[in-house]
């Protein structure tokens, strides 16, 4: 059965930081013989620098411009997993362009298993003080509910839906596979 994004076979995989967005995107992207790109990634080969340095010296306005013209570069790729920053698609722009393109993916996750996965964490800008203080405790809890809610929005826009949350990656990529199955047959 052809889903009404035939002939889009690019997955863009979407959710807060620590949902498993670089972790499960390079597996599920073997799995159904696709190639994978992490627009983190590529933003900071392009820009020769660090995401956390773009924030700190430029902002995240400057940031969201490199990014948002990042994705445009990859949006004519075929067969293709896109593993895309936790902020990307809270740009109306830039989600369209996302959806107009491919299938959106959601790996949701729940403020307790994302305050778990990143407690350890000192490279995400989002997860600092005005100050550029790393977060901590009730402080990084409250950060990331915070974002989480006013990006939820967005996220549940997703043609799929897939919880990370207890869940062996093994059966996350099964899982995965088996919903997005109708847009690559």
């Amino acid at each position: 059965m052809k889903h009404s994004k035939e002939n889009k076979s690019l997955i863009f995989l979407t959710g807060f930081m620590g949902s498993g967005k670089s972790t499960v995107g390079p597996i599920l992207a073997n799995t159904i013989g696709f190639k994978f790109i992490d627009l983190d990634v590529l933003i900071e080969k392009n820009a020769g620098q660090k995401i956390s340095h773009i924030f700190a010296t430029e902002g995240e306005k400057k940031f969201r411009m490199l990014e948002r013209d990042t994705l445009k570069q990859i949006l004519t790729d075929a067969s293709t997993i896109v593993s895309l920053g936790g902020g990307t698609v809270t740009n109306d722009e830039t989600l369209n362009l996302v959806k107009q393109h491919g299938v959106l993916v959601y790996l949701k996750s729940d403020v307790e298993h994302i305050f778990q996965r990143l407690k350890t964490k000192s490279d995400r800008p989002m997860l600092r003080d005005e100050d550029g203080k790393l977060l901590d405790g009730d402080d990084l809890m409250k950060k990331i509910e915070t974002l989480l809610t006013a990006r939820e929005k967005f996220y549940n826009q997703a043609d799929v839906v897939v919880s990370t949350d207890d869940k062996k990656i093994g059966y996350t990529i099964d899982e995965l596979a088996k919903k997005l199955s109708p847009y690559i047959d």
